[in-house]
């Protein structure tokens, strides 16, 4: 099987050198993940757009979604990457592997919110109507529902491109669950 190659910067496109560019100055760094996107003319640009459109939730909103998915799909390097960034956004380690679980105990809504994403994940998208009630009742929408959905997509997209490519880590490494 051949092993990817985290691609330098002078190997890539020049659109996407930008990009690495832009990376760089945002956080300090290129991700792994992020340069193997690099590899295609258009897919770095692409996701970018995919992971930085608007969304009615809220960044630890999103984090659940990251976590939750990330966990099922067993992508340590996602986990790794969005232990950190919920970690930026307030959440504890405790808190962290509580919604990895998708068994929040510190807050209902999150609680809510992480069982839909596993039920999505675990289900292609299916989701009983006890899990989809208790959604509702915790104050999200139809709206809400539908951009969990696309979150949930994006982070598919990372999952399943680490999986194929098996870039080295350059996150802290997640804890086993």
């Amino acid at each position: 099987m051949k092993n990817f190659e985290v691609p330098q910067k002078e190997q890539v496109s020049a659109a996407n050198q930008a990009i690495f560019g832009n990376l760089e100055k945002g956080i300090g760094f290129v991700p792994n993940l992020y340069a193997a996107f690099a590899y295609s003319e258009n897919a770095l640009s692409t996701y970018i757009a995919l992971q930085s459109s608007k969304t009615s939730l809220k960044a630890k909103e999103k984090e659940v979604v990251n976590l939750v998915v990330s966990q099922f799909n067993n992508c340590l390097y996602c986990l790794s990457a969005h232990t950190a960034i919920a970690k930026m956004n307030g959440f504890t380690d405790e808190q962290i592997i509580e919604i990895r679980k998708a068994d929040v105990s510190f807050d209902s809504k999150l609680n809510a919110l992480a069982k839909a994403v596993q039920s999505i994940a675990e289900n292609k998208g299916a989701i009983s109507d006890e899990i989809k009630e208790n959604f509702f009742r915790e104050g999200y929408t139809e709206g809400s529902l539908v951009d969990v959905i696309v979150l949930t997509g994006d982070k598919i997209i990372t999952n399943y491109l680490f999986a194929a490519t098996e870039v080295p880590i350059d996150w802290p490494l997640a804890k086993a669950i």
